[in-house]
């Protein structure tokens, strides 16, 4: 007599490559790889470590209102700042990729952060797309945030 084995409903048995929801700094890893695996390379290293460098920066001046002034172009003038509506001490960037928005002089960053906001409620998972144009500044070239639409 021979053996029929019936597939698996689908989604039964199935292995999330990412880490479950709360499961802090030992997930990240993970979501970095997933996001890698999801949008490969397509930027020379170097633009694509400044600009993760950046993307990380922006993101946190914008979350926390630390180094807002470094962005002057994003946040206008330092007297008309918003509160930042997330802690300092509960802020970090889970995962950060950047790749190439439809031209070569034109970037995206994508980030995966976590944070606790003002009212106490701390989300991991939060997505972030931050958009850069390359520019020449002191006749070398750099990647400055475009302006949001």
């Amino acid at each position: 007599m021979s053996k029929t084995t019936t597939p698996a409903a689908p989604g039964r048995g199935e292995v999330s490559a990412l880490p479950p929801h709360g499961d802090g700094a030992a997930g990240d890893r993970a979501i970095q790889q997933a996001l890698e695996a999801a949008w490969p390379a397509d930027l020379p290293p170097k633009d694509e470590t400044q600009l993760r460098a950046a993307g990380r920066e922006l993101l946190r001046a914008d979350a926390t209102g630390i180094g807002r002034s470094q962005w002057p172009a994003v946040f206008g003038a330092p007297d008309r700042a918003i509160a930042p509506p997330f802690a300092t001490a509960r802020f970090r960037v889970q995962a950060v990729i950047a790749r190439r928005d439809g031209a070569a002089h034109r970037a995206v960053v994508h980030l995966v952060w976590a944070g606790t906001d003002r009212g106490g409620t701390h989300t991991d998972g939060r997505i972030s797309d931050l958009h850069f144009t390359r520019t020449m500044k002191k006749g070398q070239p750099t990647w400055a945030p475009r302006p949001r639409t």
